[in-house]
């Protein structure tokens, strides 16, 4: 015998609904879909920590000055 046979699950999937609601369980699913692309996401970009950091410093420009 199985140990998810089709009917267990469901059952599961039956007292998910119940217990968080049909709305509430399509914000949970955007949500998981959102955060699985943004792990994929942030897997596929290069490595930033290898790069140096350069320090920048904020100067005031000419046209911020305010005249006396």
């Amino acid at each position: 015998m199985d140990l998810f046979a089709p009917w267990h699950l469901l059952i599961i999937l039956l007292i998910i609904l119940v217990i968080f609601g049909p709305n509430k369980l399509g914000d949970i699913g955007g949500a998981l879909g959102k955060g699985i692309r943004d792990f994929k996401r942030a897997m596929n970009e290069p490595d930033d920590a290898s790069k140096p950091v350069a320090a920048k410093a904020e100067e005031p420009k000419p046209s911020d000055a305010k005249p006396s």
